[in-house]
């Protein structure tokens, strides 16, 4: 039996928003991240691309550094998980939060311990109404604690343009020219042997944790159409956008 704890990598944002909202939380606090250092961009509408005059690092997690490898061709925010170099990186991460005591590898799922860990975390750290004078890392921690609503209300323009929140998803929704087949069916495979994967739900919002199942926790009642679940999105696996993110209070404007 792993260990119980109330701290996974002191506060790191990555590892945050993979409990709070399973791999497409984790992979977009790493482009959030990797966006604020010049590295990744927005391409064309609903996809991300490597910067063309970003650096290849320092990266603040390994998981940013799995990401722009991933970005070896532009993709959409709910294409880039799927990749070979991504899906590893967040492996790897879950192993630690299992031998951690914060996530269950039977049943797959959030322990006690993180569900404290991330309701402590939330009471200590409102979202707050826009960027102004906000560090970086808290940025990213609040984007990492909230979600769809951090972000519109933090980087409202790079979230919308990158896909991550907003119409500009559609371009992951079977208007991507790339050939995504392959990468979905590894997708579905790696969901299905994990079983969970996050709940944005989970703050305020009397969702269910079933925490089985192959679609990204498990939820039933007509949620999580996608089969992704990736940081709690509904209707295709987007939670980024239109307010759909029910994990608590609201959030103001401002941005990037």
């Amino acid at each position: 039996m792993g260990r119980t704890t109330s701290t996974p990598h002191p506060l790191d944002p990555c590892a945050v928003a993979l409990l709070r909202g399973g791999a497409r939380g984790a992979v977009t606090v790493a482009v959030l991240g990797l966006h604020l250092s010049g590295a990744v961009e927005a391409g064309r509408p609903g996809t991300l691309r490597k910067a063309a005059a970003g650096g290849a690092g320092p990266f603040r997690h390994p998981l940013e550094k799995a990401v722009r490898t991933g970005l070896y061709r532009p993709a959409g925010p709910r294409e880039l998980p799927a990749r070979a170099v991504v899906r590893r990186a967040l492996a790897r991460m879950r192993a630690e939060l299992v031998a951690e005591g914060l996530l269950r590898a039977l049943p797959p799922g959030r322990t006690r311990a993180a569900r404290r860990f991330l309701t402590a975390l939330r009471e200590h750290r409102p979202l707050p109404e826009g960027p102004d004078g906000l560090p970086q890392e808290e940025l990213l921690l609040c984007v990492a604690l909230y979600g769809e609503r951090a972000l519109t209300a933090l980087v409202p323009r790079f979230a919308r343009e990158a896909g991550l929140t907003g119409p500009g998803a559609l371009a992951d929704e079977g208007l991507f020219p790339f050939g995504r087949g392959a990468d979905f069916r590894r997708l579905y495979d790696d969901e299905a042997a994990h079983g969970w994967d996050g709940d944005d739900r989970e703050a305020g919002s009397g969702g269910h944790e079933h925490g089985t199942g192959p679609h990204g926790g498990g939820h039933h009642g007509g949620h999580d159409h996608g089969g992704h679940g990736y940081g709690g999105g509904h209707h295709g696996g987007h939670g980024y956008g239109g307010g759909h993110d029910h994990g608590g209070g609201g959030c103001g404007g401002g941005g990037f």
